[in-house]
């Protein structure tokens, strides 16, 4: 039987002779990994988790469909970045895209539906015995996938790698949040979104993708929140997190271009928002915290928002300071009958990734 250390000699020769024979100028090889890489997720130090879920959707649907939208048009990036040339090279792998889950997520969905719908005709589930049920069994199922999702990046964590999320809708990642708490004392989170996402179990379903952000903070070991390109919320949001200013930290999309006008650079502002992070940092990027131009069929859309290379300027200033990238999600890519919001997506996973590796002394 072969020894824990004569598995991780193959695993590191296999590499080897991949670098060695691997052509990153070439096409992405048929059946190949995320961005067209040969390499497994035992020989890559990022490990990239899908989670194709969106039980809860409460406007456009698709993002269900986003992991796969995003691999498949990964293999259209060219791996020669300006900015970390050498970052193929570390190894960066996706795990399979969990079907069991996918079929899971359109039965709730399905569910979910009923109750949304109830909600719209002024119906109340508390007040129907059948209407409860159906949300109980929803939120059943969303609890199921995000102790799967904990599971799974606690198993990558505990192996040394590090571990990227790729969603799905935004309630995602509150498995991985959950992961990380077994690891870190304390962490942050800097949140690039359009929405607050502070809501208490929003249409009655406790892990709705409105309520990821209220959810995270029931975690203690969520130290800080950093909100960025906020456009989008209500009442109950804005009192809450005025009630948790020591822990929520919120620049809207408002005040960042005010600022703007006013005479300030994105650089100043860019640093502002570093600032206020804590020394390990979490980033759960909503793909609806850009421009809609560059996301159309994310699930809710909101005119306004950043562009591309604004928000990778920022991540790239994040992994050049003192703070430390521990881990990332990105959700709400929602792929339409083209590949542009897939295409938009695997680009800022690429660029996540480089940050990611940057951040931790894998490449210069």
């Amino acid at each position: 039987m072969a020894t824990a250390k004569n598995k991780k000699s193959s695993t590191v020769s296999s590499k080897v002779l991949k670098l060695k024979n691997f052509d990153p100028n070439s096409p992405g090889l048929k059946g190949a990994n995320v961005f067209g890489l040969p390499f497994s997720t035992e020989e890559s130090s990022i490990v990239l988790v899908p989670v194709p879920w969106e039980a809860t959707v409460s406007y456009g649907g698709g993002t269900s469909d986003g992991p796969e939208a995003i691999l498949e048009a990964s293999a259209q990036v060219d791996l020669y970045h300006s900015e970390f040339p050498e970052l193929w090279k570390q190894g960066i792998a996706m795990t399979a895209i969990p079907k069991a889950l996918y079929k899971k997520s359109k039965l709730a969905k399905k569910s979910a539906a009923k109750i949304i719908a109830a909600f719209a005709d002024g119906k109340s589930p508390e007040k129907d015995a059948k209407l409860k049920a159906i949300q109980t069994k929803v939120n059943e199922a969303s609890a199921i996938m995000i102790s799967e999702v904990e599971a799974e990046v606690t198993k990558w964590l505990d192996l040394g790698k590090l571990v990227g999320m790729v969603g799905g809708d935004h309630s995602t990642p509150l498995g991985f949040f959950n992961a990380l708490a077994k690891k870190y004392k304390n962490f942050g989170i800097l949140q690039i979104d359009a929405h607050m996402d502070l809501r208490n179990a929003y249409e009655g379903f406790t892990y709705s993708h409105a309520s990821i952000m209220y959810n995270a903070l029931q975690i203690k070991q969520v130290s800080k929140l950093v909100q960025l390109g906020i456009r989008d919320y209500c009442a109950e949001e804005q009192v809450f997190a005025l009630a948790n200013k020591k822990r929520v930290n919120v620049f809207t999309y408002a005040d960042v271009r005010k600022s703007q006008y006013e005479g300030a650079n994105w650089r100043v502002i860019c640093k502002k928002v570093i600032e206020a992070l804590p020394e390990y940092v979490h980033v759960s990027f909503d793909i609806d915290g850009l421009d809609p131009k560059l996301c159309p069929h994310t699930g809710t859309p909101v005119p306004g928002g950043f562009e591309f290379h604004e928000i990778t300027y920022l991540l790239s200033e994040l992994a050049k300071s003192k703070k430390k990238i521990i881990s990332f999600d990105l959700n709400e890519v929602g792929p339409g009958k083209d590949d542009w919001d897939g295409n938009v997506g695997a680009r800022m996973l690429f660029h996540l990734c480089g940050v990611l590796a940057k951040s931790n002394g894998l490449i210069k």
